[in-house]
């Protein structure tokens, strides 16, 4: 890397489990005020926009160019987009900064998964010819992940109980949350995982600001260096992978550098507990690193920001001084088919 990049703020939606009354626009825009108010920045400052969304959420072709509504785009902006978490489309504004063609950049990602069957929508994503045509849904298929895990002997039902309670315990000192405090393991949804062990289904949204270099200290006090990214991806068909195993998290790890010297705090996307476990093992997470702090996914995960919000937590943390250097990861695709690792820093103190 040729140029220093940080993340210098980050805003984030209440995630709600229906938001009927407002537009993906409307949802987006006070996101995107927030974190520019953050920076003092305007739209005009702003030298490269990145969005990830999917159509396959709002049921409509194209409808990421209705959100550039909230953004502004005249004057005319420099703006790409990627169909998927927001996490990847902070890799591709980082990629940008670092070619030195914009010394800042805003990303942002939503998705509102109230309106449809989100189980049903997320079968798209597998295979088209031996899979998807079987219609097996997300909790299905992660419950498959969770049973090898027990089979395997590296977890239990009781384990996992306690990564959601944990998981919404923290949530609790997280206001964006959807879900925190005490809440019941209640009944199986798909054999061995309950409704406690799944994500909740909600909409929102989130939106961070890169900048490089002597730029990023001018806008944030403690800057989150990005010290190194990556992002990998296992095989589509999920019969040719080991689902106890994450090797394509562990390889972004590595190329990351997180394996170069401890982190103190991780916020991993892990959207169903037994992943949790999963992940810990890949990243080789130890009882004192601090891990999702904010509740995770467990407490909040609208779909297409999730991911983004992981490495926006990591870094918030580290602008108010709470971590030193964080590991931020987000997956997409079912039973952690594609994984993007981040590695932030703050100055010393």
């Amino acid at each position: 890397m040729t140029r220093d990049i940080a993340v210098v703020a980050f805003a984030q939606t209440d995630v709600l489990r229906t938001t009927d009354e407002l537009s993906e626009v409307e949802m987006l825009m006070p996101v995107l005020h927030s974190v520019l108010d953050r920076t003092g920045l305007k739209t005009a400052d702003i030298g490269f926009t990145c969005s990830g969304s999917s159509d396959y959420l709002a049921g409509r072709a194209f409808s990421f160019t209705l959100a550039l509504d909230g953004v502004g785009a005249w004057p005319p902006i420099s703006e790409s987009h990627v169909e998927t978490d927001g996490a990847w489309a902070l890799y591709e504004a980082w990629t940008k900064l670092l070619t030195g063609d914009a010394d800042t950049a805003l990303v942002y990602s939503y998705g509102k998964s109230s309106p449809g069957s989100l189980r049903d929508v997320l079968t798209r994503q597998l295979d088209p010819y031996y899979v998807a045509p079987l219609w097996p849904d997300s909790v299905a298929l992660a419950a498959l992940q969770a049973q090898a895990l027990i089979d395997a002997g590296a977890t239990d039902e009781s384990a996992l109980a306690a990564i959601g309670a944990r998981s919404r315990q923290d949530a609790t000192a997280n206001p964006h949350a959807q879900l925190s405090g005490p809440v019941r393991q209640g009944d199986y949804l798909v054999r061995p995982l309950r409704t406690g062990d799944c994500p909740p289904i909600g909409d929102g949204a989130a939106a961070v600001i890169l900048a490089a270099g002597q730029r990023a200290r001018e806008l944030c006090e403690r800057p989150a260096w990005i010290r190194g990214i990556d992002h990998r991806i296992e095989a589509h068909a999920l019969g040719v992978r080991d689902l106890t195993d994450s090797p394509s998290t562990r390889l972004a790890a590595e190329k990351a550098g997180a394996f170069e010297r401890p982190v103190d705090t991780a916020e991993v996307h892990a959207p169903f507990s037994a992943q949790e476990v999963v992940l810990r093992r890949a990243l080789e997470l130890g009882d004192d690193v601090r891990v999702n702090p904010s509740g995770g996914a467990l407490a909040a995960n609208p779909m297409m920001a999730a991911g983004l919000v992981r490495i926006g937590e990591a870094a918030a943390r580290i602008h108010r001084g709470a971590s030193d250097r964080a590991l931020a990861h987000a997956t997409s695709g079912p039973c952690l088919q594609q994984n993007l690792v981040a590695v932030l820093e703050g100055e010393p103190r």
